[in-house]
C-alpha cells in the first residue's frame, strides 16, 4: 500500500476541464457533470451497428467513435440510462426502447479521473436524423454489424482514427448475435 497523497492542487481550469496535481501525479478532471460518460452500443434492427464520425481538436483527426456523452452535463438528476437514451437520438436519431449497463469503469486511469459506462441499447427505432446539437457536426454511420471490423480497419487506412473502445462494442455486438440470433444487443 502507498503513502496517502497530499489533497490536489489546481494547476489550471477551463470550460470543461481542470488539471490537478497530486503528491508527483498529474492528471485532469472534467468540471461538468459527475465525471462519468456514457458509450452506447446500439444495433439497429436490420443488423447494423451504430458509429458516430467528429473532429476532435486534441488528435487534429476525425475520430470514429460509438455514441457516447455525459451523464449530468445537462441535469443533475441524469442516470446513466438517461443520458444514454439523449445521447444516442442526439447522436444518431435512434430511440431505444431498452439500455441496459454491461460495464463501468475508468476510460484513462493514469491521465484522467474520468469513468465511462459501457451501455447496450436495443428495441430501437429510428426518430430523426441525428447529428448532434449545437457545434456538433456528426456524421452517422451504420454498419452491417458482420462487415463492421473490415469497415472499422478501411476507414483506419483511409485516415481516421479509430476509438479503441469501438472494437469493445463490436465483440459486445457478436457475442449477443451469437447468443441470440437475430436479435438486438443486451448485455
Amino acid at each position: 500500500m502507498s503513502e496517502p497523497l497530499p489533497p490536489p492542487e489546481v494547476l489550471g481550469e477551463g470550460d470543461w476541464l481542470r488539471l490537478v496535481r497530486r503528491g508527483r501525479w498529474e492528471y485532469a478532471e472534467r468540471t461538468h457533470g459527475e465525471g462519468m460518460a456514457v458509450v452506447i452500443v446500439a444495433v439497429t434492427p436490420a443488423d447494423e451497428l451504430l458509429f458516430v464520425e467528429q473532429y476532435r481538436a486534441a488528435l487534429d483527426a476525425r475520430v470514429v467513435e460509438l455514441p457516447a456523452g455525459l451523464v449530468g452535463d445537462q441535469d443533475a438528476g441524469d442516470t446513466l440510462e438517461d443520458a444514454a437514451r439523449r445521447e444516442l437520438v442526439e447522436e444518431t436519431g435512434w430511440d431505444p426502447g431498452r439500455v441496459e449497463v454491461f460495464s463501468i469503469g475508468p476510460t484513462t486511469a493514469g491521465m484522467s479521473n474520468e469513468r465511462a459506462a459501457i451501455v447496450c441499447a436495443s428495441d430501437l427505432r429510428k426518430v430523426g436524423d441525428g447529428g448532434g446539437v449545437d457545434h456538433e457536426a456528426i456524421v452517422v454511420h451504420a454498419v452491417p454489424r458482420t462487415q463492421a471490423a473490415g469497415w472499422l480497419r478501411a476507414m483506419d487506412a483511409g485516415g481516421h482514427a479509430i476509438d479503441l473502445k469501438v472494437w469493445s462494442g463490436l465483440w459486445l455486438a457478436d457475442r449477443a448475435a451469437e447468443a441470440t440470433p437475430g436479435t438486438a444487443v443486451q448485455a
